[in-house]
């Protein structure tokens, strides 16, 4: 026919080249998903671990103000996650017996242990809501100054037997804590929150020789480890988190 007009068929280069581009276009929408998919897990997960710290946050001023209410003034580190006992309130220089003042101190911190952790764990001494963030351990640490120690004890072994003795006398004073666990029982991983460990004294939180910082230093924490998601994240995250 007069003034028909043949179309050329598209040329095959040009037809190569459109395809690419819908698999380049397809790539980057599937990466895009995936990218939102990882963002929003990790922000989920992050809110866990900062959800963790806010929860031992909320337990170390409770258990402040509860020692405080019974007439023991304590120390807390809410970014460490530690309760600080000092020294002279517990034993005697070079001793690792409670004195009679340090029996007494003990007892109270069992006693605010025993009111404000029982929610915060699996124990069945909960009565009300129990926390999503539950406490992993709690350990109880021995530190000493660095002066050297006669009669056969060195630093070291003088800060695991003073955590020895205040890790026995809790659990003395308020039997309960014994079931105080960071699963429920028969659960893998199931075990009592209370562990001890001695650092003698490489773990100074005051410098220097005076007889000030030395006092700072020979302590008893107690140190709170919350349980925290781990799976899937980036080991930076864990780090910082602790």
């Amino acid at each position: 026919m007069e003034g028909a007009v043949r179309r050329r068929p598209p040329e095959e280069g040009e037809s190569y080249f459109m395809s690419m581009t819908d698999m380049m276009v397809g790539l980057l929408l599937i990466f895009i998903i995936l990218l939102a998919y990882f963002a929003l897990n990790l922000q989920s997960k992050t809110e866990e671990l900062t959800g963790a710290n806010r929860t031992r946050a909320e337990i170390l001023n409770d258990l402040q103000q509860s020692l405080k209410d019974k007439g023991l003034q304590v120390e807390i580190d809410t970014k460490t996650g530690v309760l600080r006992l000092p020294d002279d309130v517990l034993f005697d220089k070079g001793r690792w017996e409670l004195s009679d003042r340090g029996q007494a101190a003990i007892s109270k911190v069992a006693s605010a242990m025993v009111e404000v952790l029982p929610c915060y764990t699996t124990s069945n001494l909960c009565k009300e809501e129990r926390s999503k963030h539950l406490i992993d351990a709690v350990f109880v640490e021995g530190h000493t100054d660095s002066d050297a120690m006669y009669g056969g004890m060195n630093n070291y072994g003088l800060s695991v037997r003073r955590a020895e003795t205040t890790f026995t006398m809790l659990q003395f004073n308020q039997p309960a804590l014994r079931g105080f666990l960071n699963k429920p029982a028969g659960q893998p991983g199931s075990a009592p929150i209370l562990g001890l460990s001695g650092y003698g004294p490489d773990r100074p939180i005051a410098q220097g020789d005076s007889e000030a910082a030395k006092k700072r230093n020979r302590r008893i924490d107690l140190r709170f480890l919350m349980t925290t998601p781990s799976a899937g994240l980036d080991k930076d995250i864990l780090r910082q988190e602790r």
